[in-house]
């Protein structure tokens, strides 16, 4: 191939002038490559493929990989005198536009970086008030307007950074001095909660022409009526609404009203899109990704199909009207939220190339869906599943699996431990509970969920090379132990109960049941010890062309390696994704050891990894600038999960 005789002309070279084989390989490697090569949008360009063609650090040098600079937020200080730390994730993803790093903190602070040197521009507090009642806190980035290449966006005004903050604020800053925009909403902000409720955004909003389209996150196991979980696009230069949808009809006039059955059903909450909503300028296009309606666990009082919830939803960008959509879950039970980022990208059919949107679910599904129609281009079918046994539930009779790709993460149920002992203990727990594999309902008995709401595939996403055609992939592989109490005999239930008393309630007001949630794990010396099979933690490549898995490893260890020298093998949960670059490398952090690794795109082979000064349940990013490529990753930890806390922003590049 071209690269391989490109860098044996290198090493020929080097031998000749004296220079290092690194650093030949690099100039020659890049002889085509700007100085400048940025990273835009969370996904590098607006449909989240997380692909780079930047391959000055390739296979034949990354272990090379030295630290360039380390710039610190000060976001632990924010925390001091509230609970936020126990609730707080750094998981931003920076881009980077003009030389400038952008980046949010859980808290909402927008830094501005020198992206060559790590030192601080500016820095945006918008102040959110940390002791209000916050389901998370966390922000995964920020969006800079206009977007590159992007024709429908309009010129002679400043480029702007927008963050959408837990406090329900949508804010323009200018990207030069990072002050709010005057004539942007009022003072720069437009408030988002206004005439929906309390609601938080924590993932970037999308951004097309001259339109910024944003969503929401919500607790929403609290009650049956929570909030509504619109969609609304903003004028990027005055902060005048555009449009709003509801994924809930409300109407009999709306499409999808007659699937939502029962005297209170237009009544639910919820069904609200807080990942990441991708773009397509070229068409017009925002591809939504909705999530459960509320409560998640119980649907007794929206029985039917449930439309447009937990879908994967085109919206014409202009006008807000819905192009298509695709379900990937009927009446969810399951807290089965799209979650990951729709992949924009291009799929070879019949020697054609087709506009597609790859779909990756919490079930460890993946959909190849055509981008302009929604129609499946890899074939997918319904299948029967379990039946609900709650009083006042009707769970759907089938649901949609994809009938050519793999199934990823935990599809089917078994006891395990390091020993015997442990073992056993993981089969009696199993026991007293309902499993039915796939889609097997909530139940008063108490039922084990796999794959569980973590994923399969998570809010990290997916990241797809196409010099290789391979869609890969972080995987979690953990059980939910779900089990809905009759309200009137909760406080009975939990009498001596101590795995229900210790587990997570979700009140679901309004409806007959209160949802206990916990996960087939055990603490074990400040870690967790999983009660299913090892790995729990994997990175996958698929093969679209071929329908095939390429290849899975385990991905990072959640352990002590001195008690359990297997645990390499036996991978990490994780949280935050994965990137690709045309080095022929994917780098990943995410697992709970703390590391940043680079493994070989064509066989998932380890090729680097570096320990982090805190755990990064983020993804990273990777750019060019005065002609070095640097891989930055945001270090800060994850309150809930327990991983080691901290502020870092870490960039890497070759001496």
């Amino acid at each position: 191939m071209q690269v391989h005789a490109t860098l044996g002309g290198a090493i020929r070279k080097s031998l000749l002038l004296g220079f290092t084989v690194s650093l030949c390989s690099l100039f020659v490697v890049n002889a085509q490559i700007p100085n400048t090569v940025e990273w835009p949008a969370y996904g590098n360009d607006g449909g989240g493929m997380r692909f780079s063609p930047l391959k000055q650090i390739n296979t034949t040098n990354v272990k090379q990989l030295t630290q360039a600079w380390t710039f610190r937020t000060g976001e632990l200080e924010t925390y001091k005198g509230t609970n936020a730390a126990e609730k707080a994730a750094f998981e931003a993803t920076p881009v980077m536009v003009d030389g400038t790093l952008f980046l949010s903190t859980p808290t909402s602070r927008v830094f501005a970086i020198d992206a060559a040197t790590g030192q601080q521009k500016w820095v945006y507090d918008p102040e959110v008030y940390l002791r209000q009642e916050l389901s998370e806190i966390t922000s995964r980035g920020v969006s800079v307007w206009p977007a590159p290449s992007d024709k429908r966006a309009s010129t002679g005004v400043g480029k702007r950074i927008f963050v959408a903050t837990l406090d329900g604020r949508l804010i323009a800053l200018d990207a030069a001095t990072g002050k709010p925009i005057p004539s942007f909403g009022k003072s720069g902000s437009v408030d988002l909660r206004q005439g929906v409720g309390i609601i938080s955004v924590t993932s970037p909003p999308a951004v097309i022409g001259n339109t910024i389209v944003v969503g929401s996150s919500m607790g929403d196991n609290y009650r049956f009526n929570y909030e509504r979980g619109v969609v609304r696009a903003y004028d990027a230069i005055t902060g005048a609404l555009r449009w709003s949808w509801d994924p809930i009809p409300r109407t009999k006039a709306d499409a999808g009203y007659d699937t939502w059955k029962g005297p209170y059903a237009h009544q639910s909450g919820a069904a609200n899109a807080w990942s990441m909503i991708s773009a397509d300028p070229e068409r017009d296009l925002v591809f939504v990704p909705t999530t459960s309606p509320s409560p998640d666990y119980y649907g007794g009082e929206r029985l039917g199909q449930n439309l447009f919830s937990s879908s994967i939803v085109a919206i014409r960008a202009s006008t807000g009207k819905v192009v298509w959509h695709f379900q990937t879950v009927h009446h969810d039970l399951w807290d089965y939220d799209n979650a990951a980022q729709p992949l924009l990208f291009t799929f070879q059919q019949n020697g054609k190339e087709v506009p597609a949107v790859a779909v990756g679910t919490k079930m460890g599904h993946v959909f190849i869906l055509h981008r302009e129609t929604g129609a499946p281009l890899l074939p997918v079918e319904e299948r029967p599943v379990p039946k609900s046994t709650v009083p006042g539930e009707e769970a759907h009779p089938t649901q949609p699996f994809p009938k050519t790709l793999p199934l990823l993460g935990l599809q089917k149920l078994e006891a395990w431990g390091p020993t015997a002992e442990d073992k056993a203990a993981a089969q009696r727990r199993i026991e007293p509970y309902r499993y039915d594999g796939a889609f097997t309902p909530p139940s008063l008995q108490g039922s084990i969920i796999t794959p569980g709401n973590v994923g399969g595939i998570h809010w990290g996403g997916m990241c797809y090379d196409p010099s290789s055609g391979l869609l890969i992939t972080n995987v979690n592989r953990l059980a939910a132990l779900i089990r809905l109490i009759p309200r009137e005999e909760l406080s009975g239930s939990l009498r001596n109960n101590e795995e229900l008393l210790r587990a997570e309630t979700g009140m679901q007001a309004g409806t007959p049941y209160v949802m206990k949630r916990s996960y087939l794990f055990q603490p074990n010396d400040g870690s967790l010890l999983m009660q299913t099979p090892p790995p729990w933690g994997t990175l996958v490549a698929l093969n679209l062309q071929k329908g095939t898995m390429a290849w899975e490893i385990p991905l990072g260890y959640m352990l002590d390696l001195g008690k359990y020298p297997e645990a390499k093998q036996w991978g990490s949960l994780n949280f935050g994704g994965a990137i690709s670059t045309a080095g022929g490398l994917v780098f990943v952090a995410a697992s709970f050891d703390g590391h940043l690794r680079a493994f070989k795109t064509d066989d998932g082979s380890l090729q680097w990894e570096v320990p982090l000064p805190a755990s990064a349940q983020a993804t990273p990013m990777t750019y060019q600038i005065n002609g070095q490529q640097y891989i930055v990753i945001a270090a800060g930890g994850h309150g809930k999960l327990g991983t080691k806390l901290g502020d870092y922003v870490v960039a890497y590049k070759l001496p």
